[in-house]
Parts: C-alpha cells; sequence; structure tokens
C-alpha cells in the first residue's frame, strides 16, 4: 500500500534509497565535490591551452589571407600603374603615392586611428579604387583600441610597407634619411627594380607591433655587421611569436621571431622605444637580407 502510494506521488522509487529531501538522502560529500571540481580543473587546464593555440593558428591564417589579399592588390596596382609600385607612405602630410595616409597613435582626439573612410578614399589610399574591404588592413589578433568617450574602438590598420618602397628612410645605418643623399641601398619605384633580393625573397608588408605602428611605412636597417643590427621599428609578435608578412611575388607567410627583443609585450600606449640597438639579432638580419641589397 505504501509503495502504491509513493508510485503516485512522486514517480518509481527504486527499494533502498530515498527521494531528495526526504530522511535517508544522500548527497555529494565535501570531498565528493571537491574531486570533481578538481578532475574540471585538470581537464580546463589541458583543454584552455589547446583552445589558446587553435585560436592563434586560425588568427594566423586569417592574417596571411589579408596579407596576400593586399599583396594582390598591390600587384594590381602596379600592372595598372606602368608598373610602379606605391610608396610606403612614411611622411605625414601623405606622399602623393602612399599606398594609405595617416598616423596611428593612442591620442582619442586623432581621427587617423579610427577612421575607415580614409582606406575607401583614393586621395589617401592608393588602394582604395581596387580594394573596398577595410577588414583586410588589419591583423585578427591585433586588439589594439582607442578610448573615445568612454568607448573603445578598435584602430583600423595593423600593416605596414617596407620603406624600401620609397626613398628608404632608414635602409642606411648612417641614420635616418641617410640614404636618400647616399643612395648607398636600392629602393624599388618600379617592379622592375626588384632583382637583389628578387621578388620571392623582397618583403613588402607586415603585422607591426601595435605600440609600433604609425605612417604607412614600416622602418628598419640594413645590417653591415651582426653587431650593428638595431630596431627601429618592431614587428607584431600577435601569432605566438611570430607575424604575418607578404613579398613582392604575392606569397605571404608567418615569420616566427627567434630573439625575445623583437617580441615585447604590447602596452598599447606606444610607450616603447623605437630605433633601439640589438646587437646579433638574427631577426633584424633576416629582415634586412629581404629588404634591399647595397648599391656602392
Amino acid at each position: 500500500m505504501k509503495t502504491c502510494f509513493l508510485r503516485r506521488q512522486a514517480g518509481v522509487v527504486r527499494p533502498g534509497t530515498h527521494p531528495a529531501g526526504t530522511p535517508g538522502y544522500r548527497g555529494f560529500t565535501l570531498i565528493e565535490l571537491l574531486v570533481v571540481i578538481a578532475i574540471i580543473a585538470i581537464l580546463a587546464g589541458m583543454l584552455l591551452p589547446a583552445l589558446s593555440r587553435a585560436k592563434a593558428k586560425a588568427h594566423g591564417i586569417k592574417c596571411m589571407a589579408n596579407l596576400k589579399q593586399l599583396q594582390l592588390v598591390w600587384q594590381m596596382y602596379a600592372g595598372d600603374n606602368d608598373e610602379k609600385v606605391t610608396t610606403s607612405g612614411y611622411k605625414s602630410p601623405v606622399e602623393p603615392t602612399a599606398w594609405v595616409d595617416g598616423w596611428l597613435d593612442f591620442n582619442p582626439g586623432n581621427p587617423d586611428n579610427t577612421n575607415t573612410l580614409a582606406l575607401q578614399d583614393p586621395a589617401r589610399s592608393k588602394f582604395a579604387s581596387l580594394l573596398t574591404s577595410v577588414e583586410v588592413y588589419k591583423c585578427p589578433a591585433d586588439r589594439s583600441t582607442v578610448r573615445i568617450g568612454g568607448v573603445a574602438w578598435p584602430r583600423v590598420r595593423s600593416m605596414g610597407m617596407s620603406q624600401a618602397f620609397g626613398p628608404g628612410d632608414w635602409l642606411d645605418p648612417a641614420g635616418f634619411q641617410a640614404n636618400v643623399t647616399s643612395h648607398k641601398y636600392r629602393t624599388y619605384a618600379k617592379t622592375a627594380d626588384i632583382v637583389n633580393p628578387g621578388p620571392s625573397m623582397c618583403y613588402v608588408m607586415l603585422d607591426e607591433h601595435p605600440d609600433s605602428i604609425n605612417a604607412g611605412g614600416f622602418a628598419n636597417m640594413m645590417v653591415e655587421s651582426p653587431g650593428s643590427a638595431r630596431i627601429v621599428d618592431f614587428p607584431a609578435s600577435y601569432h605566438n611569436g611570430a607575424a604575418g608578412i607578404s613579398f613582392a611575388d604575392g606569397h605571404a607567410e608567418i615569420r616566427k621571431w627567434v630573439d625575445e627583443r623583437t617580441q615585447p609585450p604590447a602596452a598599447y600606449n606606444n610607450s616603447l622605444q623605437l630605433n633601439v640597438a640589438s646587437p646579433n639579432n638574427q631577426d633584424m638580419i633576416w629582415l634586412a637580407e629581404r629588404s634591399s641589397s647595397r648599391l656602392k
């Protein structure tokens, strides 16, 4: 009779068990709960690094796709302009043939930080007539923002172009703009000028460190002896210590930096000191070999 009553009131109850809240009900002990929590923590510790690596890999793939698209537009622009290439756009106001205009920083009063319309204006961006998507100018791993009126707005660009495509202001180790008058190292005004290194070894664009990027050009200095290597502008290291980089033949890759000095953490405030000595830095030697070559 009692069993039938329980079946009617609360469903079937197996012999030897008690519904929650009734005398004899046995819940989890504290030790059992701690064991479960510990197991969950161990599983999370195993899964989170794998997920983080997978996310970084996905960002790297997207970054390369963006660079390949920009590189294709770079080639198309040259094809439409008697093989003349865009310049890196170091100077401000903008050079007439600069690939992008604007100067990035973290100043909320600077419209260049967030103005995507400039990237769509042919008067300010030489790619604008061929490229309408502004997302490709920025690596998906770049989290840099500018806070305006209490709201964090993403900055518009993380890519910089080699200053060998222009006057080569920083190529000559003698200092800023020395190459403009010395013409010691090659610069490229047309695709036919890219002979040493050749197109497959001559880099055009790369991810730049968020505290280093400013105008459209990325500056690096030629290394005449390993001990004299310097870091003028810093490349990004978003992808587990690597950055996306594209070349004049159209291919792009993810370059893993090997020297810790090349990979300072991002502070997102332009506090990073640029143009610093970095003796025997293999990353700067690698980059110089893919920038230019000596003329005299």
